[in-house]
């Protein structure tokens, strides 16, 4: 494959969110290792379209905030993606921004929660920065190291994707254990109120995330 072809389609393929590229992410580092593309330009290509993808759901999101709702808000499924995303954003911030980039449906659920949320666009664009060039590094890096310690293209390729595919295994397994938990704790600050100190972080601290989580929804807090 021609070079510019490549880098023209790992663009494509990694600027929308949901198009499975692992293996060509992976094939793109085990021909770097073998000096047939550019290392620091793919993964610049790579993390770019990645980041410049994740700005344009956020902003849309930002600038649509009822569309947008409105549509995550339809089946039940996107609209507990929603809540759980907007309320880890709410209580974590720019940790959970990064975070989220790794978990499943983590790449539409997490711009478009924040750009509900109105999360700040300075900030936003520094985690996904961060996210992506840590996720082009480590899909890209595991078929170039692969492929340089193994000699063989093809098991480097192979043993890429079947790494990838457990990590997105893990990830599954997090989010599912972190949903399931969140869903029997009761909902942060209740049960803290009063004049004490810890009433007082109740209502500034989680109470007021859950207040701006809620209505980021479009629904009564209280």
């Amino acid at each position: 494959m021609d070079a510019f072809a490549l880098y023209g389609l790992l663009a494509l393929t990694t600027l929308p969110p949901l198009v499975p590229n692992s293996a060509l992410l992976v094939t793109a580092g085990v021909l770097a290792s073998e000096g047939h593309a550019y290392l620091p330009l793919i993964l610049l290509v790579v993390a770019g379209s990645a980041t410049l993808g994740d700005l344009l759901i956020y902003l849309v999101a930002r600038r649509f905030g009822g569309p947008v709702r409105a549509w995550m808000l339809r089946r039940p499924r996107r609209r507990a993606m929603l809540e759980w995303t907007l309320g880890r954003i709410e209580r974590y911030g720019l940790p959970f921004v990064i975070g989220v980039r790794f978990l499943p449906s983590g790449r539409i659920a997490g711009p478009l929660a924040a750009g509900v949320l109105r999360y700040p666009v300075r900030r936003y664009a520094l985690g996904a920065a961060f996210a992506e060039t840590t996720w082009a590094t480590y899909s890209i890096g595991l078929g170039y190291l692969g492929s340089a310690a193994a000699g063989d293209p093809f098991f480097a390729a192979g043993v890429g994707v079947g790494v990838s595919c457990m990590v997105a295994a893990v990830g599954t397994a997090i989010q599912w254990t972190a949903r399931r938990r969140s869903a029997r704790v009761p909902g942060d600050g209740s049960g803290k109120g009063g004049n004490g100190p810890e009433g007082q972080e109740g209502t500034k601290g989680p109470g007021r995330r859950a207040s701006r989580a809620a209505g980021a929804l479009g629904r009564p807090s209280g």
